[in-house]
């Protein structure tokens, strides 16, 4: 059974273990599994043999994580409409106190990587999440996978390819999404069709994510046009029964639709040189239960 100190340590490195689960899972709740499954092994572990608690905890993390996404992977489920990671609440705090480093960790875990990465193998998404997102060494990550450091290398450059090239280039100014966020918000629910092409990309895009389970668009729609009759004909049926609140999810500014009081959906924006480039709405009633409580 594990003593008070232990307990203390490793809560101490709680939140990068749930970074790691979740930048490997996208699901919070899976992430939280992976966790509970690491503190039950830190628990039982020979303490005399950790010389390093963090890195003893990031490995167990990560190896139980690449079992947890292969058993996803190997059942094949299927998903109804457009897949989105579910909603993660990022705040950094004091344990990322350098701005360059809390930027690279707010890319890593935005809703556009996280998709890329869905597609990445589990090892090539463990190598990516150890060393873009926490900078690991080669050699570390190697030891943590149990493979060659020349085979860890070559995992990471064909990771970082395959999400470079797939990785849009967005506005990552917070101040920025807020206040394109909060204007769209504002045409969107009053219904200005004008007002709300105005801040639309000719391109723009909409993904929206209800695993089939409420209403959302079961294919991701593209054009403003398109885009902006959809939001104001959702607007005019209802939306305006809405309470909003803003708050960071996945490394940038999110607006949290409330009915009732209890999570009805969520909309992020990515921007490109001050016009939405990208909506993301996330409905499914699963991945809102971790924002219950907020």
């Amino acid at each position: 059974m594990a003593t008070d100190t232990e307990t203390d340590v490793f809560e101490e490195h709680r939140p990068v273990l749930q970074g790691v689960a979740y930048r490997m899972l996208g699901r919070v709740s899976d992430a939280e599994d992976v966790v509970q499954d690491a503190w039950l092994r830190w628990s039982a572990a020979d303490r005399s043999e950790v010389r390093e608690p963090r890195a003893y905890l990031v490995r167990v993390t990560t190896r139980l994580a690449i079992d947890r996404l292969r058993q996803v992977k190997a059942r094949g489920e299927t998903y109804v409409g457009p897949w989105l990671p579910e909603p993660y609440v990022t705040d950094f705090g004091d344990t990322v106190p350098d701005t360059a480093e809390q930027a690279v960790l707010a890319d890593s875990v935005s809703l556009a990587v996280m998709v890329v990465l869905e597609s990445l193998s589990p090892l090539e998404r463990a190598v990516f999440v150890l060393r873009e997102a926490f900078g690991y060494p080669y050699a570390e990550i190697a030891a943590m996978l149990d493979r060659g450091e020349p085979a860890v290398r070559q995992l990471a450059g064909r990771a970082r390819k395959h999400v470079d090239e797939r990785r849009p280039r967005y506005e990552v100014d917070p101040a920025r999404r807020r206040d394109l966020t909060e204007r769209f918000l504002v045409a969107a629910g009053g219904g200005d069709l004008e007002a709300l092409m105005s801040l639309l990309a000719p391109d723009v895009r909409l993904v929206g994510d209800s695993g089939g389970k409420t209403k959302a668009p079961l294919r991701v729609l593209e054009s403003a046009d398109h885009v902006g009759r959809f939001i104001v004909g959702v607007a005019e049926k209802g939306a305006q029964d809405l309470t909003w609140r803003f708050l960071e999810l996945n490394g940038g500014p999110a607006a949290l639709a409330l009915s009732g009081g209890k999570p009805d959906s969520v909309f992020q924006l990515d921007i490109v040189d001050g016009r939405i480039q990208s909506v993301y709405i996330m409905r499914n009633p699963d991945k809102l239960r971790s924002l219950l409580n907020l």
